[in-house]
């Protein structure tokens, strides 16, 4: 049986709330820890499009086309998302991510990351490990050391 329910995955950042929000809705904050490019638009239904791949053609450089669903700031941001390219059929039904943010009593966030919308079968099943991985063992890690170390140096990286 495909697992259909959402992903959820949970981190603190040694940040204070608003600077993990901006973290999450400015291009600074974006490249600081999420991609090495994005095109962002603080709005109900504007963009939010990180761009993994910038030597790649357009509609190849990552999550093009996904939009912000929600906001209220600075405490939840919603948006949609898309599979990676390998995934050519799931890549055409977008998901949704919600990230929660909480301030915590030290000064610290609580950061909630919820993926849901997910297709059945056997490429979906593929799209969902991927995006287990990537949320908890990338993304949200890079965030917790944008605060601790700074910024992601994306020409570092492999």
């Amino acid at each position: 049986m495909i697992d259909t329910t959402e992903l959820r995955f949970e981190a603190d950042v040694q940040a204070p709330i608003t600077q993990v929000w901006q973290a999450w809705t400015t291009r600074e904050g974006v490249i600081s820890f999420f991609a090495p490019d994005c095109r962002l638009g603080l709005t109900p239904g504007g963009a939010y499009e990180m761009y993994f791949n910038l030597d790649s053609a357009e509609g190849e450089r990552g999550g093009e086309g996904c939009r912000i669903l929600a906001f209220e700031e600075p405490r939840m941001l919603s948006f949609t998302w898309n599979a990676p390219l390998e995934f050519s059929n799931a890549r055409r039904q977008k998901t949704h991510v919600t990230v929660r943010l909480e301030e915590t009593k030290n000064g610290m966030t609580h950061v909630t990351l919820t993926h849901d919308g997910w297709g059945s079968g056997a490429e979906w099943q593929a799209v969902r490990v991927y995006f287990e991985r990537a949320w908890e063992q990338v993304v949200l890690p890079r965030l917790q050391k944008r605060f601790t170390d700074g910024p992601i140096h994306w020409d570092e990286l492999e």
